[in-house]
């Protein structure tokens, strides 16, 4: 079984909301959103030699995906906005479901996070954004 094939294993027969798997390690998070992704990516974790796997990817997460150096990714939702940035930038992924884009956790609109990167094409100018909006919603 390869490492996407076992992060996505885990992440459907599980509660988790994101798997990343390399030959030796397996990480996991129930955190919701950006935040595991924020958090690992804060910790200066080099994930280049993971598979990860992830319920829902918007672009705002596509980008902290390439920051972390990400191998390859399967998503179960992924916006269509996320799945051309990570192609742009050679990251390779699968989706279960391909969405225009991804609403927010209330279904009143649209994830404020892809939403806040909607217009940036380079990485650390998306997690500039990223952390400003987040700091505006904790407000």
């Amino acid at each position: 079984m390869s490492n996407l094939e076992k992060a996505k294993d885990i992440l459907n027969n599980s509660e988790y909301t994101c798997v990343l798997c390399s030959d030796s390690e397996t990480i996991t998070s129930s955190k919701r959103g950006v935040a595991p992704l924020l958090e690992w990516y804060e910790q200066s974790m080099t994930l280049s030699e993971f598979s990860a796997a992830d319920k829902v990817v918007g672009k705002g997460a596509a980008f902290l995906y390439i920051l972390l150096n990400i191998g390859e990714l399967h998503a179960n939702v992924i916006s269509i906005h996320a799945l051309e940035t990570l192609r742009q930038h050679n990251v390779k992924a699968t989706y279960s479901v391909l969405a225009d884009a991804i609403r927010n956790r209330d279904n009143t609109g649209f994830c404020p996070i892809e939403t806040a990167v909607m217009d940036i094409s380079e990485p650390v100018s998306a997690l500039k954004a990223i952390k400003e909006k987040l700091e505006m919603m904790k407000k």
